[in-house]
């Protein structure tokens, strides 16, 4: 069996998703938990796209030690000198610079000569090389380049430094037979490629990012770039996911291993939905909330005898457990504290008695609190500190009146700690919500999109909201959990607008 290596993008591509917007500790608990998970390589972001993402690659770069950590950068001196500068520190830092090379990038993006393309490729391996030892070197468009050209630029950058040569799908354009060809050439025409890792990275454009991917392994890649439930730009990246569990239940078929721990996929998936407000199709491979039911009577009965039947893959495999009520009103601190451990959250004894009292709170109104109510209660607390609450929810009321417009009476704390209060109306109660809302915040607001969720079953299940808002012309995302749909709205519209103080402090 060939070990696969597994270069995590959710921080960096997975965060260009059209209204994703991570804070710091949200994209440090990502990573953390992604070195759980076995990830080889984690890309944590592009240093130089601002000081905000500067600083949490640098972050997570001195947190992470068993993940290689990299940082992109373009084909230019001050992306690179940024990206050396955010990841320094790591116990093994990587430098990924990029330059496209088909000929529609070179002509109409970059201006310039395929000739200049070579020239800028190898200066800057050559620099970013002075600063690093493991540099990784991108051909942005690499589908649609010239084969004869690739090959060519792939031996110089490879002189130059390079220790891995990533070919990516860059716009999802391609077929697997194209692909795997394109690996397949650069294995019989470049000179010194036995001396890199060749990498994969494949958009789902077409829906063939997964299959893209298999067939560059299948033609010598010894690394695959993706995402955790495949998220991206556009369409979205290889589900790195999928990949992992395809090697494990063909592994008759794939002589291709990869060192993910299998069963922390589902949680992995659920914390970057729950931070990303990208929530999950239920009908997605290997993670969705549909992949072990059955709703078919052939199907059940099959399943009741032997699950094999039409289950080839185990929930546990993933990290899924059907049974997983643990705690309720009569349960103490030590039982909770255990049971958090358990979840793989580590918190400060303060975090921990927060996160104790919300559960209390949330077991007089809930009889059963589950791994999944756990997990929210626990993420609000890791990711939360005190003084980021920028303006609070005090009270709200709702008068509806099914002949009559709802009206919403809000009392908020703003940052300045002064209590205020109005009422408005709406054509629904979260409209009349958010119109009463907006009257009383000094900040200009344009709701762009709004999902609304329960966390597990049944009528006393949590609702969860997330909203995505254009708040002072920058767009940012807010989420808010509560049993009341209401009040989730609610939070999950201040969360958003707080997004922004955090993003400027």
């Amino acid at each position: 069996m060939t070990r696969i290596k597994i270069f995590d993008t959710t921080l960096r591509d997975g965060e260009q998703s059209p209204g994703v917007n991570l804070n710091q500790l949200e994209k440090l608990e990502i990573a953390k938990q992604l070195e759980r998970l076995g990830v080889d390589v984690m890309e944590a972001g592009f240093p130089a796209s601002s000081q905000g993402d500067f600083d949490a690659v640098q972050k997570i770069a001195r947190t992470i030690k068993n993940s290689t950590v990299t940082a992109l950068a373009r084909a230019n001196r001050n992306d690179i000198d940024r990206a050396w500068e955010a990841i320094k520190d790591a116990s093994h830092p990587r430098i990924h610079v990029f330059i496209a090379t088909s000929p529609i990038h070179m002509k109409d993006k970059l201006k310039k000569t395929p000739e200049q393309v070579v020239e800028i490729a190898v200066e800057m391996v050559k620099y970013a090389k002075e600063k690093c030892d493991d540099i990784e070197w991108s051909a942005e468009d690499a589908s649609r380049s010239d084969l004869a050209f690739l090959a060519a630029i792939i031996e110089q950058v490879i002189d130059a430094g390079a220790t891995v040569i990533n070919l990516p799908d860059t716009v999802g354009y391609t077929t697997p037979k194209e692909y795997g060809e394109m690996f397949k050439y650069m294995k019989e025409n470049v000179p010194n490629i036995e001396r890199v890792d060749l990498s994969t990275h494949c958009h789902d454009d077409l829906g063939m990012a997964l299959a893209n991917s298999i067939a560059g392994v299948q033609n010598g890649a010894t690394q695959v770039e993706g995402t955790i439930n495949g998220i991206g730009e556009r369409a979205g990246n290889a589900s790195l996911e999928e990949l992992a569990v395809t090697f494990e239940i063909r592994k008759d078929f794939y002589p291709f291993t990869t060192q993910f721990v299998l069963n922390e996929i589902k949680r992995t998936s659920d914390l970057i939905s729950q931070f990303t407000g990208m929530v999950v199709p239920g009908n997605k491979a290997i993670v969705g909330r549909n992949a072990f039911a059955h709703e078919s009577g052939i199907h059940q009965d099959g399943v009741l005898k032997n699950a094999q039947t039409y289950e080839i893959i185990t929930p546990e495999l993933v990290g899924v457990h059907s049974n997983n009520l643990v705690l309720g009103k009569h349960s103490g601190r030590h039982a909770f504290k255990d049971r958090i451990q358990q979840l793989g959250f580590n918190l400060s004894d303060e975090k921990i008695a927060d996160a104790f009292l919300a559960f209390k709170q949330l077991t007089d109104r809930k009889k059963e609190v589950t791994d999944d109510d756990l997990f929210v209660i626990l993420m609000e607390i890791q990711t939360d500190t005190s003084n980021r609450k920028q303006y609070q929810l005090r009270s709200f009321q709702v008068q509806y009146d099914s002949a009559h417009s709802p009206t919403a009476t809000v009392s908020l704390l703003t940052p300045d700690g002064e209590e205020v209060s109005g009422k408005n109306t709406g054509a629904g109660s979260v409209e009349a919500l958010y119109n009463t809302i907006e009257g009383l915040i000094k900040e200009e607001t344009y709701l762009t999109d709004f999902n609304l969720s329960s966390i597990g079953r049944g009528k006393d299940a949590l609702a969860e909201v997330h909203v995505s808002l254009s708040v002072d012309s920058q767009t940012v995302n807010g989420r808010g959990t509560a049993q009341d749909v209401l009040e989730a709205a609610s939070s999950a519209f201040l969360n958003a607008v707080n997004r922004v103080f955090i993003l400027r402090n």
